[in-house]
């Protein structure tokens, strides 16, 4: 599956979630698409194993191509918020209790920073906020790793598969 067209919230890490679960369904059922397209020895005559191995190779690059771009559009945006937090933290570094609360929200664990997210005091909000978007920061960077195991695993498999039948470009 493509990146979707339309504007993407990335603030919303649970969406962001399922939307790479959707297109890593290519990812996820590739043994059973090398399974039932790529012809077994003794079916090779009767299907076009060069054709059905250039047509999936291309489906890989461009739902890998896809989900990476997503992924570091997503880290870019959230990037943004927490550069546009941070510059507000700078602003405030003369308040004592902004530093103080800064201090004591960090040692927290980030459900007790959500929870304070809801509070009275603006300086406790900022640097919730900051905190969560940090956290999910991270998180989107680590679905870079889990997109590079992906990827090599479809890869191993599709070569295991296709490597008699094609030969991807040099190129790529």
């Amino acid at each position: 599956m493509a990146a979707p067209s339309g504007g993407v919230n990335c603030e919303e890490f649970a969406e962001f979630q399922e939307l790479l679960k959707v297109m890593r369904t290519i990812d996820d059922r590739i043994v059973h698409e090398l399974n039932t397209t790529v012809p077994t020895a003794s079916f090779a005559g009767k299907i076009d194993a060069s054709q059905t191995c250039k047509q999936l190779y291309d489906s890989l690059m461009e739902a890998h191509a896809s989900r990476d771009r997503f992924i570091k559009n997503c880290i870019a945006q959230t990037s943004s918020v927490v550069k546009h937090l941070r510059e507000e933290r700078e602003k405030n570094l003369d308040d004592l209790t902004l530093l103080k609360q800064l201090r004591k929200e960090q040692t927290k664990e980030s459900s007790t920073a959500f929870a304070a997210l809801f509070g009275h005091d603006t300086a406790s909000a900022l640097i919730s906020c900051l905190l969560i978007h940090q956290a999910v920061l991270k998180w989107m960077q680590s679905e870079l790793n889990v997109e590079e195991v992906v990827n090599d695993r479809s890869w191993k498999v599709f070569n295991e598969r296709c490597r008699i039948h094609f030969k991807p470009p040099k190129n790529e």
